[in-house]
């Protein structure tokens, strides 16, 4: 069983002289944007997806709650150390997220050039509103994990939980 090849219909193919299917556009003829035109359109396009991308990022700590509220409901109301390290991990969590924000924030800023050399600069205060929500977001799940504290008893929120620091009064008669 032999296969040969036949190079000549390469040269001239059978569907050359077929019409485009519908809807559909040659790019060479139809494409009448400047380069100019085209950067611009490109560069907007680009500061839309990383504007979106830190939207993602800021409602990204919300997203999660439901799972880490599943948790603390799977982990019990007793203190174990299951809970608490859940617990621990829905207290110090948001702090560290808080903490790095501006790290986290600093691939979607835009950039500015403020020296002469060409190197973009990325802005601090730019992303104000999504920083705003990505702060929100996380003072949410730090009130969770608060609220799971106050819930297996861990916050002093009774008055008998503060017996040690009162102080007996004279009793009001001595009897001998």
């Amino acid at each position: 069983m032999s296969f040969t090849l036949d190079y000549a219909s390469i040269e001239h193919p059978k569907w050359k002289n077929l019409a485009p299917p519908p809807d559909f556009s040659n790019l060479h003829t139809t494409h009448t944007r400047t380069p100019a035109k085209a950067a611009a359109a490109a560069t907007a396009s680009y500061a839309a997806l990383k504007e979106k991308r830190a939207w993602d990022l800021a409602i990204a700590p919300a997203k999660s709650l439901p799972m880490q509220a599943f948790m603390l409901y799977m982990s019990g109301g007793g203190v174990q150390i299951f809970s608490m390290g859940i617990v621990l991990m829905l207290l110090l969590t948001p702090i560290k997220n808080i903490a790095g924000m501006n790290a986290a924030f600093a691939p979607f800023s835009p950039t500015t050039t403020t020296s002469p050399t060409p190197t973009p600069t990325p802005s601090s205060s730019a992303l104000l509103l999504q920083k705003l929500t990505y702060v929100i977001c996380n003072i949410l799940t730090l009130f969770v994990g608060l609220w799971k504290c106050r819930s297996m008893g861990l916050f002093p929120t009774g008055t008998g939980d503060w017996l040690a620091f009162e102080t007996r009064g004279v009793p009001p008669e001595i009897s001998l």
